[in-house]
């Protein structure tokens, strides 16, 4: 019987992520793994590369942080409520150093992890006609089409050390089960050398072979299983709870002030052991407004042979 891949979040972070590593964050406005972020900053490595479709809060938080020297990714903005102020700083005054970027459109960044889980050399795309990203990012480059005239964009793989993706749920062998918006999350694991993934529950076996068609991530690409509820805020988890937009709004005013940003991440990163910590400083009342109500699909009927 296959041995159970559940750890804590810090022995997940501390066994796999060394400093200098590549480490892929994925989730698409849905599914953002903060916790596990947190857990990088505290126990405190240094000189990642990060990976992110969409750099959001939790960029702006490991930047400010001192964990990550360069950023590869996409749309630069805090979920559509406002500035990346610690990205801003470095980017454009250098303040307090710079930060290295490695800039690609959306649909580049996931052609890049498409590349990176099938083990190709390049990948092509159309999207970067009449754009400056190629002229500034000479890893976007113009080839020769070999099945005809003309010519064609491409990107190169992305294979991360690791990748660490967030999940309604999993059984305690690896086998994780999305819904909802699912972003990159699968195509992210397998492009990596190891793969952390964070659930909101540990789920029985029975409960992930009855719905096969939810195990976006299958066990033979996990590494290790966290169980974090909550571990997504301020980003949702479908069907678990909602995106916090007040915190996302009230992040510009954070991350504007650069002593207010390093005076947040003291208290709240810093100076909670843990995420449980986390969440009991937030407040059980807090998730009030985050609550969401029951909705369920349809029942499926997979058959079974007589």
């Amino acid at each position: 019987m296959a041995m159970s891949k559940v750890v804590s979040m810090a022995e997940a972070i501390g066994t796999y992520v060394e400093d200098g590593m590549t480490v892929c964050l994925e989730g698409f406005s849905h599914l953002i793994s903060f916790a596990a972020a947190h857990e990088i900053i505290r126990q405190q490595r240094q000189n990642l590369t990060l990976c992110r479709m969409t750099p959001d809060i939790v960029s702006d938080q490991l930047v400010a942080a001192g964990c990550v020297t360069k950023l590869v990714a996409s749309f630069f903005a805090s979920g559509s409520a406002g500035s990346l102020h610690e990205l801003r700083r470095r980017i454009e005054h250098h303040d307090p150093v710079a930060l290295e970027v490695e800039e690609y459109s959306h649909y580049g960044m996931v052609c890049r992890y498409q590349a990176g889980a099938a083990r190709l050399p390049f990948f092509p795309l159309r999207s970067y006609a009449g754009s400056d990203l190629p002229r500034l990012n000479p890893r976007i480059r113009l080839v020769d089409d070999p099945y005809g005239e003309g010519t064609v964009y491409v990107v190169p793989p992305l294979n991360p050390d690791v990748t660490i993706v967030h999940a309604q749920r999993a059984d305690r062998h690896g086998n994780v089960q999305i819904w909802g918006i699912s972003g990159v999350q699968q195509e992210a694991v397998y492009a990596a050398g190891k793969a952390i993934v964070v659930v909101e529950e540990i789920v029985d076996d029975e409960v992930v072979r009855s719905d096969p068609s939810r195990t976006l991530i299958p066990s033979h690409a996990v590494d290790a299983v966290v169980v974090c509820p909550r571990g997504a805020h301020p980003s949702y988890v479908q069907g678990y709870y909602d995106r916090d937009c007040a915190f996302y709004r009230r992040w510009t005013a954070i991350s504007k002030d650069s002593a207010l940003l390093q005076a947040w991440l003291k208290e709240w990163i810093h100076g909670t052991a843990n995420h449980d910590e986390y969440l009991d400083k937030l407040g059980g009342d807090y998730w009030n407004d985050l609550a969401v109500e029951p909705r369920f699909s349809e029942p499926v009927d997979y058959g079974s042979r007589k």
